[in-house]
């Protein structure tokens, strides 16, 4: 399972995960941390989502690469139907789904001992921004939200 787009900064581990979202999907995920992080401290988090259609070994690493070498915990995962995750037929939209796959998230974080649950945040790539938007609307869990589009109107 190499399919990464980038090369890991070697001051960053990566970790294969797994975890059901609430509708009983297994969610492949990575998760970055930096080396040097000291265990016995809390830390911020995010969790990262691809672009519509995309997986945790593209944009959502690139990003979860360079995140965690500021600090943070990165959770990167591949939305139900898609990538190594799980959920029968491969290729469905789900946008309720999608949604869900945000807090699984939040939820798999919540469960790490190094993660402080107050300051967990959701970073939607292009697609995937209206999925965190939408997760964070529901989820009082999710304290900052950031979506990036490579379009804009002038």
């Amino acid at each position: 399972m190499d399919n990464y787009i980038f090369e890991l900064s070697e001051k960053v581990s990566r970790k294969s995960v797994s975890y059901k979202n609430r509708y009983g999907i297994k969610l492949a995920g990575d998760l970055y941390m930096s080396k040097d992080i000291d265990m016995n401290k809390k830390h911020p988090a995010l969790v990262i989502g691809a672009p519509y259609g995309g997986v945790k070994e593209q944009g959502p690493g690139v990003w979860a690469n360079e995140l965690a070498q500021r600090g943070f915990v990165i959770l990167t995962f591949d939305p139900s139907f898609n990538g190594y995750s799980d959920g029968g037929k491969m290729h469905i939209s789900s946008p309720d789904l999608f949604t869900e796959d945000f807090s699984a998230g939040v939820d798999f974080l919540g469960t790490r001992s190094f993660v402080d649950r107050e300051k967990i945040g959701a970073i939607g790539i292009c697609g995937s921004g209206g999925f965190a938007l939408g997760a964070a609307q529901v989820d009082t869990r999710i304290k900052a939200v950031v979506t990036a589009s490579m379009y804009g109107h002038d």
